[in-house]
């Protein structure tokens, strides 16, 4: 991907995840966007686009965050978002062990709190662990923590799987987290 589709993605994330004002725009229910409206945004806010570079960037996005409907006429971010909408994902059956990435000075709370949202409608977890080193990187020397997400499946909590592999979950009790020692 291009330092410009970055940069573009960049602020496709800040606008499809968590503030959509800031471009002049309303998420509906859903979390879509008219991709017309997204592509005056982001002309408005200097990184004009036409409509096949956005095809081209949502499709060499890394981590494969934005998805159009079914007609091509939205577009939304797949997960991530720190206002409530309705992704639509139905309730899905984790594999026993899942993943998430994070860095030492989070863990005292995360061994009192569990793993939480935080600013974000849901807890995110990786399917492996490489993918895990990568999240926890974004904020220095990574920390992977397993999550025994076949007990908390069978106790009860609702996991979603999004289109772009992340599994998420609305919170992680500490008792289903193995710490590093």
């Amino acid at each position: 991907m291009t330092e410009r589709f970055k940069r573009i993605s960049k602020l496709m994330s800040l606008i499809l995840r968590h503030k959509p004002e800031a471009a002049g725009l309303r998420l509906d229910e859903e979390g879509y966007v008219p991709v017309e409206a997204l592509l005056r945004a982001l002309e408005n806010k200097g990184h004009a686009l036409t409509r096949a570079g956005l095809d081209e960037l949502v499709a060499a996005n890394d981590k494969q965050r934005f998805a159009f409907d079914e007609s091509g006429l939205r577009i939304r971010a797949v997960q991530g978002h720190s206002r409530r909408v309705d992704l639509g994902y139905a309730p899905a059956t984790p594999p026993s062990m899942l993943f998430h990435g994070t860095v030492a000075k989070f863990l005292d709370a995360i061994k009192r709190e569990g793993l939480t949202p935080q600013r974000r409608q849901f807890v995110h977890l990786s399917p492996d662990h490489d993918t895990a080193v990568v999240v926890g990187r974004r904020r220095g020397t990574p920390l992977v923590l397993e999550v025994d997400t076949g007990t908390m499946a069978a106790e009860g909590h609702i996991f979603y799987l999004a289109t772009n592999g992340v599994w998420l979950t609305d919170a992680v009790p500490p008792g289903f987290i193995a710490f590093p020692e």
